[in-house]
């Protein structure tokens, strides 16, 4: 199934083809979850804070369906 995702911040590394403020295509096989995604990316888990799916935050197991776009976000600091 084809996913679109988007990896924010320091995550971008991951994804070096993509194009800055856009999504990439990523085939994954039927059933996988947001966890198979970062694996298949090269994304620590620990390192996913925050991932959107379809504009809904969701957990690192959250069953994928084809065409969802994922947004991952990592830890930010700040003060």
């Amino acid at each position: 199934m084809l996913i679109h995702v988007r990896l924010f911040a320091m995550l971008r590394h991951y994804l070096p083809q993509a194009e800055l403020g856009t999504f990439t295509a990523v085939e994954l096989p039927e059933g996988a979850t947001v966890v198979d995604l970062l694996a298949q990316l090269g994304v620590p888990a620990a390192e996913a804070k925050v991932v959107f799916v379809n504009g809904r935050t969701r957990p690192l197991d959250w069953a994928l369906a084809p065409g969802d776009e994922v947004g991952v976000f990592p830890p930010i600091g700040g003060g």
